[in-house]
């Protein structure tokens, strides 16, 4: 079986994600750290469009981070990350976070490229961030009392946020 490799920039929010989901499901996997000024050629000879994270295997290339999250479950999945019965939701959440927070969050991250005030953005993160923590009032984590893949796939968006 030929390796498989990621190519990954290491403060990167889907990379993060893709990483903990490969580490969780036991994955051997050689994480190809690239600058994102300086791409190198075999990554982009492989995803033209230039973005990590990238998973080579041996049959195909996975290069978008939630579907890196899910193929890494279906090989292994000790502690039921994707239980059915809050699969629905926890999909919800997350293209949740990744259609509306995340643009959020590059606008208040980079205030000289918009229109809008600093402020302004950080009050619609914070009407976001609302509802994850009337969830997390009622479980330990966003969807249940144990770490679920929507707990993975959101920390690290929250986590920069928290930075900035």
């Amino acid at each position: 079986m030929a390796p498989i490799y990621l190519y990954s920039y290491r403060r990167c929010p889907y990379a993060m994600r893709a990483r903990m989901a490969l580490i969780y499901a036991g994955i051997d996997v050689e994480i190809r750290e690239i600058s994102l000024r300086n791409k190198p050629l075999s990554m982009l000879h492989l995803s033209p469009k230039g973005t990590v994270p990238v998973l080579v295997l041996e049959d195909r290339i996975i290069e978008e981070s939630l579907d890196i999250m899910l193929w890494a479950l279906q090989q292994n999945d000790p502690s039921d990350w994707f239980n059915a019965q809050i699969k629905a939701l926890s999909l919800h959440l997350i293209q949740k976070n990744d259609l509306e927070f995340k643009p959020l969050l590059d606008a208040y991250k980079y205030p000289e490229r918009q229109a809008s005030s600093t402020d302004y953005f950080q009050k619609a993160i914070e009407i976001f961030l609302k509802p994850l923590n009337h969830l997390l009032e009622k479980n330990s984590y966003l969807v249940d009392d144990q770490i679920k893949l929507v707990d993975v796939a959101i920390f690290p968006f929250v986590r920069q946020f928290a930075k900035v």
